[in-house]
């Protein structure tokens, strides 16, 4: 009988602790790698592969993605975690809430979660987690149940709610969130909430180093303003126009707030999403400055790294925060290089064509927002990275090692001994042009169409299964749910 059940020969093995990739072989058994090292005997493997002197990165932890907002929660489970294996991602943390959208209901997560649990079971290539956002003040006393009981461990405020809506003004809050109508999505919530998740940190220690808040930052009052005069100014259209609406010291504004309210309540554990702009990006080092007792990490997407509002393929490119002009793009490629990011995600939320565009479909107001990329993240990153000076041991940590270990995902994250066998093996030597129709998502378009890219995933493992290889996706789906912080 093999002692080892799966050897992976011939790789350069990309750490997120060592500052070059080392020639070797991964020897994997139940799932988990048991050693890395140059030459390992192959006479004694159930299955070897040759990775053909191809980079070795430790799979993707993309620590953003909505399965379920626009399409239902078991097929989006499907389809999205294939279009995830495709680009090297193996473990997808997305994102959930109550309310329109998602399972399009309100009540206590007691209720609501399990059926979120059982929509996605079965039906993922990847493993995944959830973020949950509490949107009332049920939601905020049930955190230590969900933390203990279904290893929930990051929580998140959607600060543009309080008068907009996921696309743009809501004429009612309520109905939109479907949260008592006796309550307000505002800034006393989000204080209220992050109160609850530093108790909550408080009361679990074992947890509360992995329990941390993560805020979508955009001031709502600022953008409906800036709504009115842009559709008032005939000037402006497309993505363009859509970024003016949405402008960057709308970002910098509520970072600001929300930095200053984790000080006020001692949560030091902030995550500040996907940030799109120099603005935003220099109003969180400066709340970083102001509070050095608050672990703020910073987000930034691959779309927002990658694309501009004139580079980006046609309105599905619609996306919030918005995409921007090349001026912020190369401003966050600069904090990158700087050390300044602590992750990169794909932000994917699979909006199909019939759902993404309105009866006018050159009406950017009129369509939705967000879009896939989870199969674009890691080899953009590397691509456009790379001829940027970002070194391979730095991808590492922004794609994997970084979110891993916030999020509480203890398993997850470096290719060494102990660690689940989650791996991409990537061509950093290959052209290629992005289309829509090579995507395994459900999504018909992307923002990218057209793109350039010089590396590509040819192989992911998750856990040792080979589930993505001669650009095809391999068997039925083992992904499991993931337990954080334990």
């Amino acid at each position: 009988m093999a002692t080892t059940e799966l050897l992976l020969k011939n790789v350069r093995v990309v750490r997120p602790d060592v500052p070059a990739p080392e020639l070797g072989d991964i020897a994997v058994n139940d799932g988990t790698i048991v050693r890395v090292a140059p030459d390992l005997p192959d006479d004694d493997a159930a299955t070897v592969v040759d990775g053909r002197g191809r980079l070795a990165f430790p799979g993707v932890v993309d620590a953003h993605q909505h399965w379920g907002i626009y399409n239902e929660l078991a097929a989006d489970a499907r389809t999205e975690s294939r279009a995830s294996a495709q680009g090297g991602v193996t473990t997808s943390l997305t994102y959930m809430r109550t309310g329109q959208y998602y399972l399009n209901k309100g009540g206590p997560y007691r209720e609501f979660f399990p059926e979120v649990l059982g929509a996605a079971q079965g039906n993922a290539y990847v493993d995944y987690g959830f973020h949950l956002a509490p949107m009332m003040a049920e939601h905020i006393n049930e955190i230590p149940y969900l933390v203990e009981e279904h290893g929930v461990t990051s929580f998140k405020i959607f600060m543009f709610y309080g008068s907009h809506g996921l696309h743009g003004r809501s004429s009612s809050q309520s109905d939109f969130l479907m949260t008592p109508s006796d309550e307000r999505y505002d800034v006393a919530h989000f204080e209220f909430v992050m109160r609850g998740v530093q108790a909550a940190r408080e009361q679990l220690a074992e947890y509360a180093p992995h329990i941390s808040l993560s805020l979508h930052c955009e001031t709502a009052e600022i953008m409906t303003a800036y709504t009115r005069i842009v559709e008032q100014d005939r000037s402006l259209s497309g993505l363009r126009a859509y970024s003016a609406s949405r402008p960057p010291h709308s970002e910098g504004l509520a970072v600001t707030i929300a930095s200053y309210l984790a000080h006020e309540t001692g949560l030091p554990n902030i995550n500040l999403l996907h940030l799109s702009s120099q603005k935003a990006l220099s109003a969180a080092l400066t709340m970083a400055g102001a509070f050095p007792h608050i672990d703020f990490r910073r987000e930034v997407t691959i779309g927002h790294l990658l694309a501009d509002v004139d580079t980006a393929h046609g309105l599905g490119g619609k996306v919030n925060p918005p995409l921007r002009d090349r001026a912020d793009v190369e401003a966050l490629w600069r904090h990158v290089l700087a050390g300044e990011v602590d992750w990169v995600v794909s932000d994917h939320a699979c909006c199909r064509d019939e759902m993404k565009f309105g009866a006018d479909r050159d009406d950017i107001f009129l369509a939705k927002s967000g879009f896939g990329g989870a199969e674009y993240l890691l080899p953009g990153l590397i691509g456009e990275g790379v001829k940027r000076g970002l070194p391979l041991q730095r991808i590492a940590q922004l794609t994997s090692w970084n979110p891993a270990r916030r999020y509480g995902l203890l398993n997850k994250g470096a290719l060494a001994e102990g660690y689940d066998a989650d791996i991409a093996l990537v061509d950093p030597d290959v052209s290629w042009t992005v289309r829509a129709a090579d995507s395994e998502s459900a999504q018909e378009y992307t923002p990218f169409e057209g793109f350039a890219m010089t590396a590509r995933v040819t192989d992911t493992f998750v856990r040792g299964h080979h589930v993505y290889a001669d650009g095809e996706i391999r068997g039925e789906p083992v992904g499991r749910y993931l337990h954080r912080g334990r």
